[in-house]
């Protein structure tokens, strides 16, 4: 039986993720459920979104990751499956995937529009429960994806507007994407772009209007409390603030804009 994550902005007080389990374990009771996190901010699509591609690529052929951050539950907007050969993705068509569209070459999508695959009754308010849950033990059972729904157009699905880094005379900028529980501001500028810029120790990390000279290689290269600028077990950068909270301290929150600088950029006489 195929594994199961769910990833939502449900919490864990309510009782909303349960009964989701439930549901998959009446359907496919020996398949592996999975929580990759509950605790998305509400209604924070672009926040589930990154936090589900950092994720899924370390599960084995086969797994279904359902995701529900779905302010838009019970409008127009489609409950979508994504295959992708290796993995499964269910969820609503709010742009979500972004981060597996940009990521994944070989996609298949298809619009969740066959009820026998649904719960008997749907509510307008929980299609966690109603379609998606439902759907993800079906196909961990086995059944094709095809099956569940009509295929539709992968150019046709959300994306999320800024979701790539930008390069160009030596000058990178990107946004901060999650803050994680220690106040680490993780951004969407991957090392790669870092390494365009030249050396780490003379690129100049620009957030919440403060400078961080050099990119770091660990925490403990600064002193505690100290601001530090490093590439971050994801491979992006990452702003942080040694046992303690960057966020907090540069007052900085997911979609803020990071700019990096080259050395020579840095002191150029447009810049000083």
């Amino acid at each position: 039986m195929n594994p199961i994550t769910l990833l939502t902005d449900f919490g864990v007080a309510d009782g909303y993720v349960g009964t989701m389990k439930g549901v998959i374990l009446g359907i496919a009771p020996a398949a592996p459920i999975i929580d990759i996190s509950h605790l998305i901010s509400p209604q924070n699509i672009a926040e589930g979104a990154f936090v589900l591609s950092r994720a899924y690529r370390y599960f084995p052929r086969g797994t279904v990751h359902v995701a529900v951050i779905d302010p838009g539950v019970g409008s127009a907007r489609r409950p979508v499956l994504l295959d992708a050969g290796h993995s499964v993705f269910i969820g609503p068509d709010n742009g979500v995937f972004s981060y597996v569209l940009a990521a994944e070459t070989d996609l298949r999508a298809y619009h969740l529009d066959v009820p026998d695959y649904w719960l008997p009754a749907i509510s307008t308010t929980f299609h966690g429960r109603d379609i998606f849950a439902p759907c993800a033990a079906h196909v961990a059972r086995g059944v094709a994806p095809e099956k569940l729904g009509s295929p539709i157009a992968i150019d046709s699905l959300v994306r999320l507007p800024n979701l790539q880094a930008t390069a160009g005379a030596g000058v990178v900028r990107g946004q901060v994407v999650h803050i994680d529980r220690f106040g680490n501001a993780i951004t969407n500028i991957p090392a790669s772009m870092l390494a365009s810029l030249g050396a780490k120790g003379g690129v100049t990390v620009r957030v919440g209007g403060q400078n961080i000279a050099g990119v770091a290689t660990a925490y403990t290269d600064v002193a505690v409390g100290a601001m530090v600028a490093l590439v971050s077990s994801g491979g992006s950068l990452e702003i942080s603030v040694r046992n303690g909270d960057a966020s907090r301290r540069l007052g900085c929150r997911a979609g803020d804009w990071v700019e990096c600088r080259a050395a020579q950029a840095a002191n150029s006489p447009e810049n000083s």
